[in-house]
This record gives C-alpha cells, structure tokens and sequence, in this order.
C-alpha cells in the first residue's frame, strides 16, 4: 500500500470517528420539573402534596409577560402577584414569556430590564437566590436574528451573577439554528390546530413529532422534555372555533347535555369563562353550541417519551410537566406521573 492511500484511509477514518463522536453536553443539574402559569402565585394542598410526592425539585415560575407597548416598545404584562410563599425544597427558575411581535421592537435596553425586574421580583418576595432563567418565544426565521441576540446579551448579563440562561424549544425550532443559551426545553405539546374541529390530538399527537425528531441527533444543544398533562374543553358553534372554556362544568345539567364521550352540547345560554386566572374574559354559549373535551392520554405520553429517548438518549434526565394545578394532577394516577417523571 502507498503512502497516498494510507493518509487517504486515516483521514477517512479520522472523519468517521469525528462524527461518530459528536456530543451534545447534559442540561446542567438535572431535577424533576414542572410549569406554574398562572397570575397569581398560590398553592393550595393538593398541588403541594404533588409537589412532596413525587419529590419535585425545580418550579418554573412565569413572572410575567413582555408585550408591545409603552415607552420603551415593549412593556411587562401580566406580572405574577404572589399571594403565598414557595414550598420550601423547591429552586425557582423566573420564566418569561417574549410575544414573537416584540421582535420587531428597539430591543436594546429589554436585556437590562428583564433581568433588573427578575432580580427585583426575587427579592421583594423572598425567593431564594436563583441558578436559571428562561426565557419563552415561538420564534421564527424571520425573529431569529433579533431574538438570538437579545438572548446572547441576557446571557451575558445573567452570567456576570452566576445565573444560567435557558429558553424553550418548540418541534419546528430543530430545523433551526438552536439559539445561544445553556439549555433547552423541548416543548412536546401543541402539536396541532385547537381551532380545528377536525383535530383530535391538538395537544400531542404523535403523527405530528416524529417528523421532526430526526433533526434531535444533530441539534447542537443539550434539551430537557416538556410533557403536557392538561387539557381544553374546545367551545365550538358548528365548526367555528369560539373560545378554550375554562370553567365549562360539563356536569352542570342545566347548561349541558352530553352527545358522546367527549362532545357535550348547550342547552341553554350563558357566558363562560374562557382564560385562565385574572387574565380571563368570557364568552357567551349559545343553545346548540357544542364543547369537545381534548386529553392527552398516559399511553400516549408514555409513547412519545420513548420515542423521542431513542434519537436523544438524556433529553428525560430533566422532565418538566405542563402545567401545574389541581385539575391536572387528577388527570393521572401516582404511578403514571412517577412513569412520566421516570428517565
């Protein structure tokens, strides 16, 4: 054998090995996780003997909104009031949720403000210093340059104070260039269309993922999950898509009557509560009005945590369950959330 055809044959194989071993690092301390969005902060006692039994660790809290308008461009919305104190154990991870429209806006002081306002809402509620913040955009191609470089200068500021920068990852995002923070959540729920009567699985189907999981092996960024186990109760005027009723109770005999095993139609008027928490507005049902009640079954969950596991083996050393609240946790048994919670 040549010289020539020996180097040819150790680049080959230096090639070879090069992207055999590409590795993505691990989400730093991983913990079993969940979302609290709402606008007030209050735990009654079912959601803090959720928290104890299944040995929750991590809570990440939405503080508030960030929304076109004000001085500056963009203004907070929606700030979390808090009316009780966090469960003692538990690491607050400050959210903050960005409208993709803001992109559009002057956004160079939001770094400072954001941080500056997190910081300052730790400490007028004494929350334990913090490791992380997150940061929540539906980002696209067209807000990416404006998003990812918000987010280069919230990391940097967050950094000088030892805290870690991490942003949520939707299912069309791992086409994308992963944006320039320490970790991502990968956010498996809201996969279709809720406006669709036509749409049976809007919440996690898994016809839906499984496209986009091929571009796991490649993303180069270290992800968590983030499962969904909630539901809506979709409120429909023929095939007109009217309102998520919150507060519909399909029990309520005098409101509703029951069609089928997840269809219920009114019979007679009301207005309903369609938003949850003090953002809340109504909507107005009208006799013949039907509500079709959307869940995520466990097997599904089950299915589609075993799925993505195969393309990216840690991405459930850190699960995040959306969302918490006492409707929710009825929604399984103890041991489908230790199944869900379970690497």
């Amino acid at each position: 054998m040549n010289m020539k055809k020996q180097w040819l044959i150790l680049l080959f194989a230096l090639i070879t090995m090069a992207s055999c071993n590409h590795k993505v690092d691990k989400v730093p301390e991983p913990e079993r996780s969940v979302y609290y969005w709402r606008t007030t902060l209050h735990f009654d006692s079912t959601e803090r003997q959720f928290l104890a039994n299944h040995q929750i660790k991590k809570i990440f809290v939405r503080f508030f909104d960030v929304v076109p308008g004000g001085k500056e461009g963009v203004q907070p919305n929606a700030t979390l009031q808090f009316t009780d104190s966090i469960p003692r154990g538990l690491e607050v991870v400050p959210t903050v949720f960005i409208t993709e429209n803001c992109m559009q806006k002057d956004l160079t002081q939001l770094p400072n403000l954001l941080v500056k306002r997190i910081l300052q809402m730790c400490e007028t509620n004494d929350i334990p210093p913090i490791k992380e913040v997150q940061l929540d955009c539906d980002w696209t191609a067209n807000s990416q340059a404006a998003y990812f470089s918000l987010l280069e200068k919230t990391r940097e500021l967050l950094a000088q104070k030892g805290i870690r920068l991490s942003a949520t990852i939707r299912l069309h995002q791992l086409r994308m260039t992963p944006p320039p923070v320490d970790y991502g959540a990968l956010m498996l729920y809201n996969t279709g269309d809720a406006t669709n009567r036509k749409c049976k699985n809007p919440i996690l189907d898994m016809a839906a993922v499984e496209p986009y999981l091929k571009h796991l092996a490649d993303y180069d960024l270290p992800l968590c999950a983030a499962y969904p186990v909630f539901g809506w109760k979709l409120l429909f005027e023929a095939d007109t898509f009217k309102a998520i009723a919150y507060d519909a109770d399909l029990n309520d005999k005098s409101l509703f009557r029951q069609k089928s095993a997840d269809i219920y139609m009114a019979v007679s008027s009301r207005e309903l509560t369609t938003g949850p928490g003090e953002d809340a507005t109504s909507a107005h049902i009208n006799p013949g009005d039907e509500i079709l009640v959307r869940d995520v079954p466990f097997s599904l969950i089950e299915a589609v945590k075993k799925k993505v596991a195969s393309y990216a083996p840690s991405i459930n050393d850190q699960v995040i369950v959306y969302d918490l609240n006492y409707e929710n946790i009825k929604r399984y048994n103890h041991n489908e959330y230790e199944k869900i919670y379970h690497p």
